[in-house]
């Protein structure tokens, strides 16, 4: 009988020893996944929200700057138009009768940014997109909304009358009428290049440094009414792809650190795996050479010296064997599977498989279908199958991971320094 050790790893206990080290892998793997996946979904929120900021600037937010309500009229140019503000921080509400004294009469409201110490700054909206609100007015009109934006190329610090004035025009009602204006698409108005001695064709403006926001009537605006100007939920809403490209780039690049890693895994997990399967094999092999030895039963000895000395013919088979040891096919199968619990055909695998790896490890220069014949294998694509089968790899990657086994073996053995 064989002895105790070589029955440990047969059959199936060697098929768990082996797989064992892919079965740890692709659990690592799938909780890699999982853990990366979730960091992408916390990621994609994290920043999708950022992408689109939102700053309220009514009501009044808390914080180091604030704005301060302002009215003008055109009271200054001999005008007798007439506005005043309600109390109210939450919103910017203000009543003003325009009067046909002056050729354009005007009254408005603005809000103008400054800072704690109360001086006037310039607020960067180069990111924000769009302006919305609640216009509610009493009796329903038409209104401007303009910006007032700093241009270092000709704009004096503080002086407003010199920032270029984008406007645009808007409805209202005494129900009030949500409102949404694109900052992108205002227009400067044409009197105020000549005023300027600038070229009408210079429409472009900047929301890097704006001063100023202001309400005001239009053409359609009624003269000599008492008019009601209420303006609440005011609030910028941007796009900033700065952050969608942050983070197309940080999911592909942990994408790609989750695939290098995979692959490393995968390496060294198939490596461990035929490492293991090629110490398994190695009591075979020596089984083998004992099977050579003399042995008590002398048919047994007829059966396995002339297995392990014929097998690398291609045309070996059962019923050769039995013909060319007297022994009967029954008994050749009784004999096989009670020394080592395989069939005639698996033993015959087994003995060419682990003389094909010790080849493919020991011989690199040559051609794996030049092994595969030399050990009885006449179809390459059927011991293509057998081998793969049996270490889980083709034998090219069977052959790169044999050149690998003592670079990993002498990495694992090497003594670690000791920290300073």
């Amino acid at each position: 009988m064989m002895p105790e050790p070589w029955r440990s790893i047969s059959c199936g206990a060697e098929t768990v020893q082996t797989t064992i080290y892919m079965q740890e892998f692709y659990k690592k793997a799938l909780l890699a996944l999982i853990v990366l996946i979730l960091v992408d979904l916390l990621l994609a929120v994290f920043f999708v929200v950022r992408s689109f900021p939102e700053q309220v600037l009514l009501p009044v937010q808390h914080g180091d700057s604030y704005w301060q309500y302002l009215t003008f009229s055109d009271q200054g140019v001999g005008g007798a138009s007439s506005v005043r503000l309600r109390d109210s921080r939450d919103r910017l509400r203000f009543d003003f009768k325009l009067k046909d004294v002056a050729p354009y009469p005007f009254a408005a409201a603005a809000m103008i940014f400054k800072d704690d110490k109360g001086r006037q700054i310039h607020a960067d909206w180069s990111k924000f997109r769009t302006i919305t609100f609640v216009a509610t007015c009493a009796p329903a009109s038409s209104l401007t909304f303009e910006l007032s934006t700093f241009d270092k190329k000709f704009s004096k610090p503080g002086d407003l009358a010199t920032y270029r004035p984008p406007r645009t025009y808007f409805s209202c009602s005494e129900q009030g009428t949500p409102v949404t204006l694109d900052l992108a698409r205002l227009r400067i108005p044409d009197w105020w290049f000549p005023a300027m001695k600038l070229d009408l064709a210079l429409q472009g403006y900047e929301l890097d440094k704006v001063a100023k926001i202001m309400f005001g009537p239009s053409v359609g605006t009624p003269h000599n009414v008492d008019v009601y100007i209420e303006i609440s939920e005011l609030t910028l809403h941007g796009r900033d792809y700065r952050y969608l490209t942050a983070l197309a780039l940080i999911i592909l690049a942990g994408w790609v650190a989750f695939g290098v890693w995979l692959f490393r895994a995968h390496a060294r997990a198939l490596l461990a795996s035929v490492d293991s399967k090629v110490k398994t094999n190695l009591p075979f092999v020596a089984y083998r050479q004992l099977t050579l030895e003399p042995y008590k039963d002398k048919e047994k000895t007829a059966l396995l010296q002339y297995i392990a000395s014929a097998y690398t013919d291609p045309q070996l088979d059962l019923e050769g064997t039995a013909a060319a040891t007297g022994v009967n096919r029954n008994k050749i199968n009784e004999v096989l599977r009670s020394e080592l619990g395989m069939t005639f055909n698996s033993y015959l695998n087994k003995l060419r498989l682990t003389e094909v790896s010790r080849l493919l490890t020991e011989n690199s220069s040559a051609a794996v279908s030049q092994i595969a014949y030399s050990v009885g294998y006449s179809n390459v694509p059927y011991f293509n199958k057998l081998f793969k089968d049996e270490f889980g790899c083709t034998p090219n990657a069977f052959r790169t991971l044999a050149t690998q086994r003592p670079r990993q073996q002498a990495a694992d053995n090497a003594p670690v320094e000791p920290p300073v």
